[in-house]
């Protein structure tokens, strides 16, 4: 008998009366919604993380989304990012079409987050 690869998943969706979506499921097929959540070996403090940040301040504009997310992973990681190290992927309620940020943009944000600190 064959068994069957453990999958779980991140769905982003843009729902037409509430608004973006975010649910993640485990491979017992239980799902949760979240403001922000993580996937992988450290996820439990990428997690732990995104939620001090979103009881500071829970609403964010996209270029905040898009920090926050990044330094997430420089903290849990311990590590500062090149552009060509990280993918970052966004949907906007005005572009509701999944795409992958450039080089240039992420390098952007990486240098706008460096000057900050």
């Amino acid at each position: 008998m064959e068994s069957l690869p453990l999958l779980g998943m991140i769905l982003i969706s843009i729902d037409e009366d509430r608004g973006p979506q975010v649910y993640k499921t485990d491979p017992a097929g239980y799902y949760c919604g979240y403001k922000a959540t993580s996937a992988g070996v450290k996820q439990t403090e990428a997690n732990n993380y995104l939620e001090k940040k979103i009881r500071k301040k829970p609403q964010w504009n996209y270029i905040q989304t898009i920090d926050v997310a990044i330094i997430a992973l420089q903290t849990v990681l311990l590590a500062d990012f090149k552009p060509s190290e990280i993918e970052v992927g966004v949907v906007t309620q005005e572009n509701p079409v999944f795409r992958l940020l450039s080089e240039d943009e992420i390098d952007e944000r990486l240098t706008a987050i460096a000057e900050r600190d």
